[in-house]
């Protein structure tokens, strides 16, 4: 007869292996869907903030034509650039994002008729073509605007 130990008859335990951060309760995302969307939300952001918002601001003399060519002129302008800068800020904030995309696709509709009624449709794909990811954007994140009318509340 054997002596068995304690030691020789107790279930082995494994560690278990590091692994990526589990999605967040209910988000239902995988993590390529995680990391894809935010990665669209960074450069919309920066797209919005930087490329498209700072020209306006700064008062670059494409942005200017353009503007006093609609008949709105500089007022216009630094409103346009203004909101593209914040909106563009927002849509890195988790708490804004959707919220900051919704009005991005208002924005973009409006600049889809302005580039058809003012500019005989040239480059009138591109506002329509940011609505998708916007869109995409604004329902993923549905839930933080949930969280932001919560605190609003309060």
């Amino acid at each position: 007869m054997t002596a068995t130990t304690p030691a020789a008859t107790a279930t082995p335990t494994v560690a278990p292996l590091a692994s990526a951060p589990a999605a967040p309760a209910g988000s239902g995302r995988s993590r390529g869907a995680r990391v894809t969307l935010r990665t669209l939300q960074v450069l919309l952001g920066v797209f919005f903030a930087v490329a498209s918002g700072v020209p306006k601001l700064i008062a670059h003399p494409t942005a200017v034509e353009s503007f006093d060519k609609l008949g709105w002129g500089a007022p216009g302008m630094y409103t346009i650039g203004a909101l593209e800068l914040l909106g563009g800020i927002a849509l890195l904030l988790p708490l804004l994002s959707s919220l900051a995309a919704t009005a991005f696709i208002g924005l973009m509709i409006g600049a889809f008729v302005v580039t058809i009624t003012a500019f005989g449709g040239e480059n009138a794909a591109t506002p329509l073509i940011l609505v998708l990811p916007l869109a995409w954007i604004a329902w993923a994140r549905r839930d933080e605007t949930t969280k932001l009318v919560a605190r609003l509340r309060r």
